[in-house]
């Protein structure tokens, strides 16, 4: 009789199971059609669109080759925009890659449109319907005002085509069926009022993903109850760092530092932009893009301050480059 119960049950679990990997096969993410029409590439507008791109929003991490030889990872000129494959020390769930996004017609986003990159930064939606992976925030992108979207994309379009083809995305089996929960389509966008520093500020500290990486990362989640007290770990082939707590804590985070300090912690990397960034061994090795951020505004740092003195202080001691 226990024998019975136990396949019984056993079985029923299985088409539990079965069930819910069948619906989520099915299931379609929520798509919207990209936006018609095309960016008007003025002066101004792809100014701004390179700012936040290889500054402010430092998209440039991800999506271009880089040099972690030198302090910083700094951007290699022949590889700008043209991609990188994630290295599986990361431990990402298959094979990631940051696409190609120079004009590049055959290996880049040549024949798309305008709207669709839009709605890929944005929805986290690809020219061909398929769900990015949330490596690439578009979580936090979908706040995104609509005007510092279009600037991103009138930048991208002024980019010299690189001809380099990467190897396909390829996310594990169930990965690959959680993440279509993932994209809610944006709806128009406006800029925050930047005279409100907090409100300023925490749209800042999203879109450079200052709470995405000094959040702990759990079980392929953001752990929000730690939200900003670091401890997020990455693992590249140069080196390995752990993200710092950026709390208002003391002790073990923030709390002790004025704006000015603030402020100044970027601006001393200044030099590493004009002159280049020194080499570094592992222990010096870093993914904070102090060289992006360095040339932020004191305007735009000082919001980020006063947004991260206005979060809850905890107390995590972080040991950012643990042995190696």
């Amino acid at each position: 009789m226990l024998k019975k119960f136990l396949l019984l049950t056993f079985l029923a679990l299985l088409l539990a199971i079965g069930g819910a990997l069948g619906y989520l096969s099915l299931r379609q993410p929520a798509v919207q059609p990209p936006r018609q029409g095309s960016v008007p590439m003025t002066e101004d507008r792809v100014a701004r669109g390179k700012y936040l791109f290889e500054n402010l929003y430092h998209c440039s991490s991800c999506h271009s080759e880089r040099d972690f030889s030198r302090f910083g990872g700094p951007t290699v000129e022949s590889g700008r925009g043209a991609g990188w494959v994630m290295p599986p020390e990361l431990g990402l769930p298959g094979r990631i890659v940051a696409s190609n996004l120079t004009p590049d017609p055959e290996t880049g986003l040549g024949s798309w449109t305008d709207g669709e990159k839009i709605r890929a930064i944005r929805d986290g939606i690809s020219r061909d319907g398929r769900v990015l992976f949330p490596m690439m925030p578009y979580e936090f992108y979908r706040e995104m005002a609509d005007e510092e979207a279009e600037a991103i994309v009138a930048y991208l379009n002024s980019l010299p085509p690189v001809r380099r083809r990467h190897p396909a995305t390829k996310i594990a089996f169930v990965p690959a069926l959680l993440i279509k929960s993932v994209p809610r389509p944006a709806g128009t966008v406006a800029m925050p009022d930047t005279g409100d520093r907090v409100r300023y500020g925490e749209y800042l500290a999203k879109m450079s993903g200052c709470i995405e990486c000094h959040t702990p990362f759990v079980r392929g989640e953001l752990l929000l109850e730690q939200k900003l007290a670091g401890g997020r770990r990455f693992d590249l082939p140069a080196g390995s760092v752990v993200s710092a707590n950026i709390t208002p804590d003391p002790s073990t985070g923030i709390g002790g530092w004025t704006e000015e300090q603030f402020i100044e912690k970027f601006y001393q990397y200044r030099d590493y932009v004009e002159n280049g960034p020194p080499a570094v061994d592992a222990q010096g090795f870093t993914i904070m893009p102090w060289l992006n951020l360095s040339q932020a505004s004191r305007e735009e740092l000082g919001a980020m301050y006063a947004y991260l003195m206005t979060q809850p202080a905890i107390r995590n001691p972080v040991e950012t480059h643990p042995a190696q």
